[in-house]
Parts: C-alpha cells; sequence; structure tokens
C-alpha cells in the first residue's frame, strides 16, 4: 500500500524549510504529519492518541521557536512522534520502538531536538526550570518551552516544579496541553479544575459579546474592543491557580487552530513577557484520526493495525497475559471479600483493575498519575483495616519508593503491592524496564515477595497476598501471556517462604525465581540430554526465601546456578550473603548467578532482551555446563562428602 501524498514534509530537509514556508502552508503540513504519524504507528505499533493531539502544535512550536538553541521539552515523550518527524528522523519512523530503531520516547542521545529524555511523567517542568536557570547563569537567551498534559499536572512533582519556577524570575514558558484525556479519563481535583476554566460561563459570555460587538463597530473601535476582550480575559482568569503560584496564565486556547497559536508563540518569542509564562492549550488527543475518539484508552497505545479499518493486529497467542490473570482473580476474591481494595494510578486497563471496577465499583480508586498519593493512601486504607492490593507498574513503582519505605515498611502495615511489567518489557526501553524491583524492595525488612513462575502461580499468591496481614507484601509479575498451564481448581493460599521442587538430581543444582523457570526446564532438558543429572526448584518466594532447601541445594550438589529476570543486587545477592554465612562457600562449591546486566538495556523484542542479557536457554545451558563438568568427576558421592565437611567445620 503507498503512503499519503506529503509533498512539503517531501521537501523538508531541514529545520530552515520548515521556516521557510509562508503561515497558510503549516495547516496542510500538519495535515501530512499527522498522516505520515498514522502511517508509521499502523506499522510498528506505539503512542497514537497523545502524538495526533499535538500536531499542530508541535508545527507552530518549531516553526516559531529557534529548536534545538530554544530548548524544547515534551513531558512523558508519549506526544512526541510529530516532533520526531518534524526533526529530520522522518525516514526513520519505521523503525519505531524496533532493536537499533527510534525510541519510543525522547532521548539524549538520539538527537540534538531532544534536549530532555523522558518516560514517566511530569518532569519536564522541573528540568525546563533548570535548563533555564543554568542559562541564565551563563548569560544566555535562549527560550526554553516545556509542553506538559493535563494528566500529568497531577504528580505532585508537576506542581513542586510550578511552585519553584513561580517564584524564580526566569524566563521559562510553560505548555499545558489540555486533551482532558489522560491515559485513562482524568481524574481528581486538577482535571475538574480544568474543566471549569474551560467551560467557565463568564469567559465564554464576555468572549461572545465582545466578538459580536466588535464586528458591527469600524476598525478603531474594533482594536478598542480587542483591548477589552482582553481586559476581561485578565479579569476573569487572573485568579486561576497559576496566576497564584507566579505564572502569566495565557488561555485556554484552540491547540488546533495556527491561526491562535502563532501570534501568542510569537509575541512570548520576541518576548512580549517576561518570567515564567503558562499557555493553556485546548486540544483532542487522537485529532484527526475517526478510530481515536471512541477509546482513550484503546488509542493511547497500539499494536500494528490496519490504516483503514482501524483493526489491531491480533496477537498469535491464545494464552491469557499475566495481568488478566491477576485481575479475575482479584476480582472473584473482591466479591467475597469487601474488605479487598485496589489503587491504581492512572492505569485501570494497564493494569487489569477495570474488570474489578466493574464488579466492584466500590472497591478500585483510581488516584490518577500520582504514584507516591497511591503507595500512601494505600497505607492509609491498611492502618484501618482493609486489604489495599496497590497495582502499579514496576517502573512507576520507583517514583513512590520513600512512601513504601517510610509509609508502608516502617510501619509494617499489610499493603500488598501488585508489581505488573516485572523483568524487561521489550519496545518500550530502558525508561519503562521493571528490572530494579526486587534489589530495592528485598531490602526492606519485613516484606515478603512471590514471584510467580506461571499465572496459575500467580493466581495461587494473589490469594496468598489476601489473606497475608503479617506485613507489607509485594506480588511481581511480567508483560505479556502466560505459559498456558490449567486454572482449574481455584485459588489456593501457598505457605509462605516455602519453595517447590520440579526435578531431582545430583550433579548440578539450578535455583530459578518467577518466570525464568521455562527457561531452566529447556536448560534441564539440555543437560539431562548431554548426560547430566540436574535438580531444579523454583524458588517461588523471593523473601522470605526457603533457607533450608537452598542449603541443602548447595550441600548436596557439586554445582549451584541461580537465575532471576532481575537486576543484580537483587534475589541472588542475598542467596549468596545466607551461603556465605552459612559457610557453605567455604569448600569445593561451584556457584554461578545469572542476570539481567548491570546497564540499560535498550528497546528490542522481550526475547531479545533476555538473549542478550545471557537469560535464554542456549547461554544458560553453557553456563551450567561450565561449572559441573569438572565436577562431575567426584561422583555421586560428593554429597555425603559435603555434609561431612560441614559437620566437621
Amino acid at each position: 500500500m503507498t503512503g499519503p501524498r506529503t509533498p512539503l514534509l517531501d521537501k523538508m530537509t531541514s529545520m530552515e524549510s520548515l521556516r521557510a514556508l509562508g503561515e497558510a502552508q503549516l495547516p496542510q503540513l500538519a495535515d501530512e504529519v499527522r498522516d505520515e504519524m498514522i502511517r508509521a504507528v499502523s506499522q510498528t505499533g506505539g503512542h497514537l492518541g497523545a502524538g495526533l493531539g499535538v500536531v499542530e502544535l508541535a508545527v507552530a512550536l518549531h516553526y516559531i521557536f529557534d529548536t534545538p538553541h530554544d530548548r524544547l521539552i515534551w513531558d512523558v515523550g508519549h506526544q512526541a512522534y510529530p516532533h520526531k518527524i518534524l526533526t529530520g528522523r522522518r525516514g526513520q519512523m519505521a523503525s519505531l520502538r524496533q532493536e537499533g530503531g527510534l525510541s519510543g520516547f525522547t532521548k539524549r542521545s538520539e538527537s540534538a531536538f531532544d534536549p530532555f529524555g523522558a518516560g514517566h511523567s511530569s518532569t519536564s517542568v522541573s528540568a525546563a526550570l533548570g535548563m533555564a536557570t543554568a542559562r541564565d547563569i551563563k548569560g544566555g537567551h535562549n527560550k526554553v518551552i516545556a509542553v506538559i498534559g493535563d494528566g500529568a499536572m497531577s504528580a505532585g512533582m508537576a506542581f513542586e516544579g510550578l511552585n519553584n519556577a513561580g517564584a524564580s524570575e526566569s524566563d521559562l514558558i510553560v505548555i499545558l496541553n489540555d486533551n482532558d484525556m489522560s491515559i485513562a479519563p482524568p481524574v481528581g481535583a486538577m482535571s475538574a479544575y480544568l474543566s471549569e476554566l474551560i467551560s467557565s460561563q463568564p469567559f465564554h459570555s464576555i468572549r461572545g459579546i465582545v466578538k459580536e460587538v466588535a464586528s458591527r463597530f469600524p476598525a478603531e473601535v474594533e482594536r478598542t474592543a480587542k483591548r477589552a476582550k482582553n481586559l476581561a480575559r485578565e479579569l476573569v482568569s487572573g485568579h486561576s491557580l497559576f496566576n497564584e503560584l507566579g505564572f502569566f496564565h495565557i488561555g485556554p486556547i484552540d491547540g488546533h487552530d495556527l491561526n491562535h497559536l502563532l501570534p501568542i508563540l510569537r509575541n512570548l518569542k520576541e518576548g512580549q513577557i517576561g518570567g515564567p509564562v503558562l499557555v493553556h492549550v485546548i486540544t483532542e488527543k487522537g485529532h484527526g484520526h475517526p478510530f481515536s475518539s471512541p477509546s482513550a484508552e484503546k488509542y493511547h497505545a497500539v499494536p500494528k493495525f490496519d490504516v483503514i479499518t482501524g483493526e489491531h493486529s491480533k496477537s498469535a497467542s491464545n494464552k491469557p497475559s499475566f495481568t488478566s490473570v491477576f485481575a479475575d482473580t482479584l476480582t472473584e476474591l473482591a466479591k467475597q471479600d469487601r474488605d479487598i481494595v485496589a489503587i491504581t494510578a492512572a492505569m485501570p486497563s494497564g493494569t487489569g483493575l477495570n474488570k474489578m471496577a466493574a464488579s466492584c465499583p466500590s472497591q478500585v480508586f483510581d488516584v490518577g498519575i500520582a504514584e507516591q498519593h497511591a503507595v500512601t493512601f494505600a497505607a492509609g486504607l491498611a492502618s484501618e483495616g482493609l486489604k489495599p492490593f496497590a497495582a502499579i507498574y514496576s517502573t512507576f513503582l520507583q517514583r513512590g519508593y520513600d512512601q513504601l519505605v517510610h509509609d508502608v515498611a516502617i510501619q509494617n502495615l499489610p499493603v500488598r503491592f501488585a508489581i505488573d511489567r516485572a523483568g524487561v518489557v521489550g519496545a518500550d526501553g530502558a525508561t519503562h524496564a521493571g528490572v530494579f524491583d526486587l534489589a530495592y524492595l528485598s531490602c526492606l525488612p519485613n516484606m515478603m515477595i512471590m514471584c510467580p513462575a506461571d499465572e496459575a502461580e500467580l493466581m495461587h499468591m494473589t490469594a496468598t497476598a489476601a489473606g497475608y496481614d503479617e506485613g507489607p507484601s509485594a506480588l511481581r509479575y511480567p508483560r505479556g501471556s502466560g505459559t498456558g498451564v490449567s486454572l482449574d481448581g481455584g485459588a489456593q493460599k501457598l505457605e509462605i517462604g516455602k519453595a517447590r521442587q520440579i526435578r531431582q538430581g545430583r550433579d548440578i543444582a539450578i535455583l530459578s525465581l518467577g518466570t525464568m523457570l521455562q527457561t531452566c526446564e529447556a536448560v534441564a532438558d539440555n543437560l539431562h540430554a548431554s548426560g547430566v543429572s540436574v535438580t531444579l526448584v523454583d524458588a517461588r518466594f523471593a523473601k522470605p526465601f526457603d533457607k533450608e532447601s537452598i542449603k541443602a541445594l548447595a550441600i548436596n550438589h557439586p554445582a549451584l546456578l541461580i537465575v532471576e529476570e532481575s537486576s543484580p543486587g537483587g534475589f541472588s545477592a542475598h542467596v549468596l550473603q545466607y551461603l556465605a554465612s552459612e559457610g557453605c562457600l567455604d569448600g569445593a562449591l561451584k556457584i554461578r548467578t545469572a542476570s539481567l546486566p548491570d546497564t540499560y538495556l535498550d528497546h528490542a523484542e522481550r526475547s531479545r532482551q533476555l538473549e542478550i542479557s545471557g537469560l535464554d536457554a542456549k547461554a544458560l545451558t553453557q553456563l551450567a555446563q561450565e561449572i559441573v563438568s569438572p565436577q562431575k568427576a567426584l561422583g555421586k558421592d560428593f554429597g555425603k562428602k559435603m555434609a561431612r565437611k560441614n559437620l566437621t567445620d
């Protein structure tokens, strides 16, 4: 299928060629950028709705401002695709989110037009103020512009940045892109405030009256009327939250009308207003695509799709996702126990809690993009005897770590953390990888951490978490489909801290954590085929782990391999510390650990990321063979010899 006609885009070889266009040509350019973006995302998948909503804004910003000399920062980065097309990366859009290709977010190493990397929300204002302050210190004169969405404004960090910026005298421009639609329909006081501001009857009445009067009088009177209009706007919006924070507040204005955008941005470029300025821009998420408007969440991030019909490419797997198994299990438990409640930070669909909300609406709380608040809110619920599940992606739980320590762990409150997207996540890359949670959670006293090997184990562990009131707990599971195991029999509570043995052998023990079990079973098969006898244990619990079973593995085998899909410093580190304290590392035991590397993994297919990390069956088989072969000569008596040694020590 041939792509859309894009004569203006085809002639754009630099930012100078964009700025050489006449203003009358910019609406056509915006249409071409929108078509180009739809075509590219239909082939690669990615974030669609947010980018479509800011096409005109991206065109206007790059047309007026001297980017990259003027710094343009896109909050989160979901809306950055038009920006990438306009800044010399159009030819690489087919590689979007693919290994070796363009990132799905802004990335400093990718382009000079990306002065600040993103992936998480609400960082733009703070970063922009830092850049503006650095400019002032160095005596520069460039502009700094931050574009932040209304959903991101619900995060506390955004207000911290705004408060600091408003108290400064730095020349800073904040564009509030209000599309009335974050990932989920906006929640909280901020969204209500913005809606009230937009629908303000006085503002619209005055604007309408002035417009009508102005159209009936000569030019001189019309100019007077325009000045009256501006005065009226100041009177209506002069007491806005942003004015109170110290910003000169402009708007709201239509973010799809270049005739509105260009004069305002030009005035700001030319320094008509000094100090911090906030421009309130109204846009429509998914603007210009017939399939985007009906469902905010569906078209936030999409797989590959048909440009004509809007039909999404179907997954080849008919196995349930880990997310759906968690959601289904929790929903059934919540129906039986009204003390079970769930919290999401603006991700009801992503975490599966939309299912629970449909059946138990009074037991689900969406707090907006506010992970810090979500954690402490859950702590408050737990302190009053409820059983809260805070369902948060691993990468976003990092944002609430202080609250997790101070408000939950130190007080030993039974908050259940359902940690979705744990491990590598594929195309979303380093900003969204959930690889650090085991390291930052396992160091906390009293924290109980479960890691299911498959969807049946996830079902059992969800029930276990629901019945665990002794302190905080965490349940980490990956993105994507399960293994296809049977879910018959329902959820059963597990014995806390108890591992399960999968195979019994003598030459090497493999200790697997979480969803690495399937790979470790393939490794065991490979080793068995070469004459190596394997013991395979599913740890189940990262904390407390099964000390008795793990010590037995070290005593009764000449070699031990520990495998986890986590950063260094996680499960393996704690097991090694325990074995060292027990003297199990003083003898002839050969031991290796396999975890994710001490680096940030770029976007690629999840299987490819595991392969790069040495966590595929081939690499793990080779690692196991390297440590087991010299030991096999010791024979079956090795375990007895090690046992005698430990008894005599």
